[in-house]
């Protein structure tokens, strides 16, 4: 009794393995199934304990070290697969489009040179727009990262806003006899909403040493330096975000929450939970079933870590575990047979929170990407260091609420 579990070596450095640029996913899916299955073995020996009265703290401490380097290991393959896809969609390297334009703005980006060939989005105060080629790097980094851009739909727009309209139908018709009059019959509706991009911004800084040196990936430094404002501004901004200077989050589009009348085909409707720290699978089928079928394939689950932690240990009358971890390399975990996207930014499950949503968001929720990332060098505010104020503008709202379900707990 006085002995305590120790997490498996594999678990222990997993840590190691997520850093790893290029992992083998085929030998951490090895390392999954094997873990995962002895998971389910130690629940088996709680849900004895249990049963016979008897708790046995090292079982249930073996049993959350367990919890957390399944969760842990399935973390690792969803980026696994994330960079894959994010490579996929960047189709690999591809020619410049512009390469004389690129050619001069890596100048500018290095000494602060102008020179003729800089001349698009030409700003008296030295902000120009990135080339195609840094663009395309800073949005598949962004892919790669945010869960949001790789489950919803995405427009690039080249105008100040993006406006969606909306078929009300309304179309009327009756039954006639052959020689009777047929008098004109109503005629559908149309609605409309907006979706205008808010300003997003990084600032980091080099100095000029840095950016002297020849050895220096200056896409890659940029896109990493983006990446961790853009990608944890633009998360929370996606699930949670007013509208106000930002895109309007896909929670607040649901029933009695503040966008609740935005979308003309109305709110996003909400099953209730019986607890307020726990779900139960009945209250997960609501969901599924809560969504017209028209919109189930492509559907999937979406919650933070923490959530999926508590939904992994949940099973059905047979003793089944609920959730069942990626077997392949590019498929993710499942629920109840759906995929799960781990959304970090999603609430815990608490009193009134909304901490599970399930449906199809390639149809639901639409990003809004205005054309261009703006580079502004500034080698005055922060000497010795040349800070790169990058901007980008990006907008989001839900077009489709009809095609999301979310839990409210108790």
């Amino acid at each position: 009794m006085g002995t305590h579990f120790k997490a498996p070596a594999k678990a222990r450095g997993i840590l190691a393995v997520r850093a790893d640029a290029s992992p083998d996913v085929n030998k951490l899916l090895a390392e999954m199934q094997s873990t995962f299955a002895e998971f389910k073995s130690t629940q088996d020996d709680k849900v004895k304990e249990v049963a016979a009265k008897f708790d046995d703290v090292v079982t249930t401490e073996k049993f959350d070290k367990l919890n957390e380097a399944v969760g842990e290991m399935q973390a690792a393959i969803d980026q696994a697969n994330a960079r894959a896809a994010a490579a996929e969609m960047a189709g690999g390297t591809k020619p410049l489009k512009d390469a004389e334009y690129t050619e001069a703005f890596k100048a500018h980006f290095k000494k602060g040179v102008v020179n003729a060939s800089l001349n698009k989005g030409a700003d008296s105060e030295g902000g120009f727009v990135a080339p195609v080629e840094w663009d395309r790097t800073i949005t598949d980094t962004l892919v790669e990262v945010s869960p949001m851009r790789q489950i919803a739909s995405t427009q690039v727009i080249s105008t100040a806003g993006f406006t969606k309209l909306f078929n009300l139908r309304g179309t009327g018709s009756g039954w006639v006899a052959e020689d009777a009059s047929r008098p004109e019959t109503s005629t559908p509706t149309f609605g409309s909403m907006t979706i205008t991009p808010g300003e997003i911004y990084a600032n980091p800084g080099a100095t000029q040493g840095m950016l002297d040196d020849a050895a220096v990936d200056l896409e890659a430094w940029i896109a990493g330096e983006v990446q961790t404002e853009f990608a944890k501004e633009e998360g929370l901004a996606f699930i949670s975000g007013n509208g106000t200077d930002k895109p309007n989050g896909f929670l607040t589009y649901a029933t009695g929450a503040a966008n609740a009348s935005a979308n003309p085909l109305g709110s996003i409707s909400v099953e209730p939970a019986v607890s307020a720290t726990a779900v139960t699978e009945d209250e997960l089928l609501n969901l599924i079933y809560g969504v017209p079928s028209s919109y189930t394939n492509g559907a999937r689950f979406v919650m933070n870590r923490t959530t999926m932690g508590k939904i992994r240990k949940l099973r059905d009358g047979d003793g089944r575990q609920l959730w069942q971890p990626s077997t392949a390399e590019g498929q993710p975990s499942t629920l109840l047979a759906y995929p799960v996207t781990e959304l970090p930014d999603m609430p815990d499950m608490a009193t009134g929170t909304t901490p599970i949503a399930f449906g199809n968001f390639a149809r639901a929720y639409l990003i809004v990407d205005r054309t261009g990332v703006r580079v502004l060098r500034d080698p005055f505010t922060a000497k010795p260091k040349v800070l790169f104020y990058t901007t980008k503008r990006v907008g989001g709202a839900v077009v489709d609420p009809q095609g999301l379900n979310i839990l409210q707990m108790a």
